[in-house]
């Protein structure tokens, strides 16, 4: 049975961790998502919704056979999952996270590579690598760092605390917080909204902050115009800005643009 699931529904493309009990990340896991990404690569969606079922995120990495490893075969094997995870966190598309219930270690690491975070209520966030004496080797940390200042992502990593979504949420990791009930519902909303708006421009914008996490303000004014100009040649922009012409000379209301993406 599979690990990961990737399913299509017009422009949105859904992700789901179905690894039963505790969704944990595991070789398998990580094959399907590389597979999960390289469809969505190929495919007309346009935007990305991951979630899992039951009643928790992601536990983290599965552990069972870390102990027994050697040193070269850990580091395979957790450079193969950060490339993974890397692909994924750069798909040229608005990428939403749905948590619920239980987040910690590599589950966090995986929902940080989304661009925008809702939580359930009750759901609550970890690294608990502190307790068996490692790091958060997929890029936890610092991503934390990137989101929340280095203070508050020592202190999460140091103590291994479980946050709750109201903390997370505060420090600007998670975006929204909503009920349990309606987590679901108003996630996989709010991607096939974005999935219907100017992708094009948002994977310009993903880029540019790509490079301002790499180098800052001076590398993202570097790398702006040769993102940024392609897009007028798009048939997006092309309407959006006759569009927006045609009214202002008109005096009247700008219309709302029925963006295609391309």
């Amino acid at each position: 049975m599979a690990h990961l699931t990737v399913s299509f529904d017009d422009a949105l493309a859904t992700i789901v961790l179905d690894h039963p009990p505790q969704n944990r990340i595991d070789d398998r896991m990580i094959d399907e998502l590389a597979a999960a990404v390289t469809a969505i690569e190929s495919s007309e969606a346009r935007a990305v919704l991951v979630r899992s079922a039951g009643e928790n995120f992601s536990f983290g990495g599965d552990i069972m056979n870390w102990p027994d490893a050697n040193l070269r075969e850990l580091r395979a094997r957790f450079g193969h999952y950060m490339s993974v995870f890397n692909r994924f966190e750069r798909l040229p598309l608005p990428v939403v996270a749905a948590v619920q219930g239980l987040c910690f270690g590599g589950g966090v690491e995986l929902a940080l590579r989304a661009d925008v975070i809702f939580a359930g209520e009750t759901a609550t966030f970890g690294h608990p690598e502190q307790t068996l004496g490692i790091v958060t080797v997929l890029g936890g940390i610092y991503r934390v760092a990137e989101r929340a200042g280095r203070s508050r992502a020592s202190e999460w990593a140091l103590t291994s605390e479980k946050v709750p979504a109201s903390t997370m949420e505060r420090f600007g990791i998670v975006n929204r917080v909503v009920a349990d009930t309606a987590l679901l519902e108003e996630a996989t909303q709010f991607a096939r909204q974005v999935a219907s708006g100017p992708t094009r421009a948002y994977a310009a914008h993903k880029a540019l902050l790509r490079a301002w996490a790499v180098g800052g303000v001076a590398a993202a004014d570097e790398a702006m115009l040769d993102a940024a100009m392609p897009l007028f040649d798009t048939d997006d922009v092309q309407r959006g800005l006759r569009s927006a012409v045609d009214a202002l000379k008109a005096g009247r209301p700008r219309p709302a643009v029925d963006f295609k993406g391309f």
